[in-house]
């Protein structure tokens, strides 16, 4: 909650500590997020062995970013209807399911760019 006495800066302050308290509960407490931490940790590795240009190594970043804030509405949007509608309701799980799709997207849209980045290397292997 706002304290109308903070100002700017504590603010700020405050907000930063609140977001890294959520990374921290996503990080320890969902595992589609370990699962995508994990995948992210492995393309960041093959990026070093394949020597990835700055660009690939942005677009590559900006991917991971875009799966991990997915996943994240769509944890926070499972978890508000959880509150709203504990038991099984035909519309909140309608709400649930296009919620899932979000990271699902982002995962396909990943696994596109990773081709274009990897499969010319790897190509090179062989």
């Amino acid at each position: 909650m706002k304290d109308p006495k903070d100002g700017f800066i504590i603010g700020r302050i405050k907000s930063l500590k609140f977001a890294l308290k959520g990374m921290w509960i996503l990080v320890t407490t969902e595992d589609s997020i370990k699962a995508q931490l994990f995948c992210a940790i492995i393309a960041t590795i093959m990026g070093f062995y394949f020597e990835i240009s700055t660009t690939e190594w942005a677009l590559q970043f900006i991917i991971i970013g875009l799966v991990l804030v997915a996943e994240a509405a769509n944890t926070a949007i499972e978890e508000v209807a959880d509150f709203i509608h504990p038991d099984y309701h035909k519309k909140i799980g309608l709400i649930k399911d296009i919620a899932a799709g979000a990271p699902s997207f982002a995962a396909l849209i990943s696994l596109i760019v990773a081709g274009f980045i990897y499969v010319p290397k790897i190509a090179l292997l062989f």
